[in-house]
């Protein structure tokens, strides 16, 4: 899909600037360029729709002008989707582990209607980047979450962005599953839409049938920006709306890519 951005130019330009000014985002003039003010009204209807607000018009936004059919994600047979296959994106990881496993992810993703090709080629990156051994595993210590000399997890600890509220919080959510869950505030969030009480009961998010839900319920929670970056094959961009950042992006593409191959 070609992807439109600032310095662009032509007739499709002049299309999507009468598109925006038709949503109420005025482009300024008509003229089929894509200048400053056209990449502010893209930016700002982007925001409007909840896309990854970049300024660039990939396969999402121009599904959300209305300039290409907004169509449903394809049809999957999880048949393929086997034990064998997925190794393949794992390929430091017991296959027994895999065994295990990966029925309760599936289950999960179909739960959240989320079977479909990309999302469950999203959950298995993403399972690759933060738990390579393909099981839920609690987050270990590291200098970015434990001060010298400091007990286990004590950076986390104050961390309002975490909705932590000081000791033991930092270590009592740290994070665990599939999808590292970290911090009180989504052990409360997501614990509800789970019903689970994952306040006082913490360990349940390693949990196998627990963390394949978790992992569904966080991809779901970012789903409409996921498959825009991943529609785009952005998958820096999704794996920053999981991670916030560039952790495991590596392992992240390699199993991605893999699998884009495998279950083609």
């Amino acid at each position: 899909m070609t992807r439109y951005k600032e310095g662009d130019s032509g007739k499709d330009i002049k299309r999507i600037q009468t598109a925006l000014k038709d949503k109420g985002f005025n482009p300024g003039a008509l003229d089929g360029e894509f200048g400053p003010g056209t990449e502010a009204a893209v930016i700002a209807f982007q925001k409007s729709e909840g896309l990854v607000a970049d300024g660039v018009i990939g396969t999402q936004t121009l599904k959300a002008l209305g300039l290409i059919e907004s169509d449903q994600p394809e049809s999957f047979d999880l048949q393929g989707v086997t034990s064998i296959n997925v190794s393949k994106m794992f390929p430091q990881t017991p296959i027994s582990h895999i065994k295990t496993h990966l029925p309760f992810v599936l289950d999960a993703l179909k739960d959240a209607g989320l079977a479909d090709r990309q999302m469950i080629l999203m959950a298995l990156a993403t399972i690759r980047a933060e738990t390579a051994s393909f099981e839920p595993i609690s987050e270990g210590k590291s200098k970015y979450n434990t001060s010298p000399n400091g007990h286990p997890f004590d950076l986390y600890d104050n961390r309002k962005d975490l909705g932590n509220r000081g000791k033991p919080d930092g270590d009592r959510y740290k994070g665990r599953g599939f999808v590292q869950l970290t911090g009180r505030a989504n052990y409360t969030k997501f614990g509800k839409e789970i019903s689970q009480d994952l306040i006082n009961n913490p360990d349940l998010a390693n949990d196998p049938g627990i963390a394949a839900q978790l992992l569904a319920r966080f991809l779901k929670k970012g789903e409409r920006k996921i498959r825009a970056c991943l529609d785009d094959h952005d998958l820096a961009g999704a794996r920053k709306v999981v991670n916030g950042g560039k952790h495991g992006l590596v392992e992240f593409s390699e199993a991605y890519n893999i699998g884009n191959k495998l279950f083609a």
